[in-house]
């Protein structure tokens, strides 16, 4: 598994409520840092007070290996109670996209998290250049780690939605 070829991790789950009410909860982005072991939180930057297409946000995350940093996102998926993405830094060539999407089901909503690695440069592609070797190692656990993380989130909306 190589990071030029932009690998992608998902997860999803089935919560018994309605589009409506997951969806105010996926929108929130402070929120995944309740259930995230390595999302800190977000904020809104400079001039932007909410979602909207083009709306940015400063993330904060920490990893035991690798410390703190933040990165400036893009909303470049805007569809209300159905798509909510964003990407990490440079909308030209992310170093990741990440996307919530909602599907209403018979019982309530399908929610999935999706997130790609890549293109652009990032902290995971400095490590790789180090241990080229250990990349498809790198980038495996990596995905993993992400997964790990959007089911906790997820399982966290749906408590809050179905509550």
């Amino acid at each position: 598994m190589k990071y030029a070829e932009g690998p992608t991790v998902e997860a999803e789950i089935e919560i018994a409520a309605p589009s409506a009410e997951v969806w105010r909860w996926v929108v929130d982005i402070e929120l995944p840092s309740r259930f995230s072991s390595e999302f800190l939180g977000a904020d809104w930057a400079d001039g932007w007070h909410g979602p909207e297409l083009g709306a940015q946000f400063v993330g904060r995350s920490e990893h035991p290996r690798i410390g703190q940093w933040q990165t400036t996102c893009t909303l470049v998926g805007y569809e209300p109670e159905r798509l909510f993405s964003w990407v990490v830094q440079n909308p030209e060539s992310p170093a990741a996209t990440w996307r919530f999407e909602l599907e209403p089901t018979d019982g309530g909503t399908k929610l999935k998290q999706w997130a790609r690695l890549g293109p652009g440069p990032s902290f995971l592609l400095k490590i790789i250049e180090t241990m080229p070797d250990k990349e498809d190692k790198i980038v495996a656990g990596r995905l993993t780690e992400h997964r790990n993380n959007m089911l906790a989130t997820l399982e966290g909306i749906k408590k809050l939605a179905e509550g």
